[in-house]
């Protein structure tokens, strides 16, 4: 017997799951699988920064989210300087530190309410393309059971050893960064500080980060200290590379959780093979610096998703789907940069006389606020853009703010129908056809005279200045991109 659904997702991680619940909003039929059984108890990542809790408030369940974690509101550099997230363009001005496991409870959450299918314990472990459709073989785990799956799309958001991306035959080129990485989750009887703080010997370093309930994340490296990602691993060796970076190790009490790892540095050269997708860290993986792997994979999900159920439903053209790896890609690498910068900083050898000086010249640029200014927006994510074509409006591509509208709304809110919105200076509806069905026309509180066309996924698809212009024409070109 063959199953039949219209995009099937291996994964059900934070990528997958948002992806899920972006499609089974349209209307798509979905299908998860997901070689996990029970409650997911995995808590690796621990940040969700500004930008997706922006795109989560879009589906109207940041405030969910929020509710289970802790707002931080700053980062503590090398032990010295302090950068503000307080200053951040955004409803959320700070970063919730929650464990991975709540953000995938609520992205279920979501998903399953709407109609997603979400199978556990079931493995895609092979796929075929064809002209209209995808083929996957889906096994039971722990048996030889399988099933056929056919889908128009599959998306491979199923990790770092994705069997998605290996049945394309993609290549994973990259290198791992650092090994015997540390991670804890301990009680501390002191309170090192309400921010996120990080220190750095050259030889060692270690990030301490509060959940807000006593208990915080600590992760650990020592040049000294290299064992397998296996090796056993306990707290008076954790204790003892936390008071080698920071002079104390707080009163650390006895873990609940305990792991090693080693961080990669990979991303895939395609995001799109076909019919097959890839997102989150099936498409490329970072060091930890920044906290940027699971926000990442959650930002490609709510890049694809409009877009699929666009071409699904008809009315929007198969090229449209190559805009997810031009947009995306160019977001990875970057990521991929900018968190390797911040390791290679901390794993920097700076002799003990000269560790004053850094010290001193990162409390100087935290406090610079053009340079404080752009190191928050990439860590929030909230200065992402992506290519516009050329001679388009300036604001074209970028993150669109969440904007007081005519009515008393928020303009995040009234993204969470799934559809365009038709910013305009009077409210007046324009255009008709594809303008008609799939956007909302709104105005803002205060006067503007630019009109926006704003993606589903809160980035600015289209502007103009001129009142002659043709959002309609706009939007028709936009989804017929090839």
């Amino acid at each position: 017997m063959v199953i039949h659904t219209e995009v099937l997702i291996a994964g059900a991680g934070p990528a997958g799951l948002m992806l899920a619940g972006d499609l089974a909003a349209a209307g798509v039929r979905c299908t998860v699988a997901e070689r996990r059984t029970g409650e997911f108890s995995l808590t690796r990542a621990f940040a969700v920064h500004a930008r997706t809790l922006e795109e989560l408030d879009a589906r109207g369940i940041a405030d969910e989210l929020i509710a289970r974690g802790t707002p931080v509101r700053g980062v503590r550099l090398l032990g010295q300087g302090e950068l503000s997230l307080g200053g951040l363009p955004s409803r959320f001005p700070y970063t919730l530190v929650t464990p991975q496991y709540e953000t995938e409870r609520v992205l279920a959450g979501r998903a399953r309410a709407l109609g997603a299918e979400i199978r556990t314990g079931a493995e895609l472990v092979g796929l075929r393309q064809h002209g209209d459709h995808v083929e996957a073989e889906v096994q039971r785990t722990g048996t030889s059971q399988r099933r056929t799956v056919r889908a128009a799309y599959v998306v491979g958001a199923d990790g770092v050893r994705s069997t998605v991306r290996s049945a394309v035959g993609l290549p994973f080129p990259g290198h791992a960064v650092v090994r015997s990485v540390m991670l804890a989750d301990v009680p501390l009887a002191e309170r090192p500080a309400d921010t996120i703080t990080a220190n750095s010997t050259g030889d060692a370093f270690a990030l301490i980060v509060p959940f807000g309930d006593g208990w915080y994340r600590v992760i650990a490296w020592n040049r000294q200290d290299q064992q397998p990602d296996d090796a056993p691993l306990s707290a008076a060796t954790v204790r003892a590379t936390v008071r080698l970076v920071f002079g104390t190790d707080y009163g650390m009490g006895e873990p609940r959780w305990l792991s090693r790892f080693h961080s990669d540095e990979r991303q895939v050269p395609q995001y799109r093979v076909g019919r097959v997708f890839l997102a989150g860290d099936a498409a490329h993986v970072h060091s930890p610096a920044g906290g940027q792997g699971m926000n990442t994979g959650i930002q490609d999900a709510a890049n694809l998703g409009w877009k699929l159920a666009a071409v699904l439903a008809g009315w929007a053209g198969e090229g449209l789907l190559d805009s997810y790896h031009t947009e995306r890609h160019p977001v990875g690498q970057q990521v991929l940069r900018s968190s390797s910068t911040l390791l290679q900083g901390a794993m920097l050898h700076i002799p003990g006389p000269l560790r004053a000086g850094r010290s001193a010249a990162i409390r100087t640029l935290s406090r610079v606020r053009p340079l404080a200014s752009r190191m928050t927006g990439a860590i929030s994510g909230l200065a992402i853009s992506y290519p516009a074509p050329r001679g388009a409006h300036p604001l074209t591509g970028r993150r669109v703010a969440d904007l007081r509208l005519a009515g008393g709304r928020r303009l995040y809110e009234a993204l969470r129908s799934g559809r365009f919105l038709l910013v305009t200076p009077d409210g007046a509806r324009q255009g008709d056809g594809l303008l008609a069905e799939h956007a909302e026309t709104v105005a803002l509180a205060q006067p503007a005279r630019t009109t926006v066309l704003v993606r589903p996924d809160a980035y600015i698809g289209w502007a103009s200045d001129d009142p002659a212009a043709d959002p309609a024409a706009a939007l028709a070109r936009l989804v017929h991109a090839s």
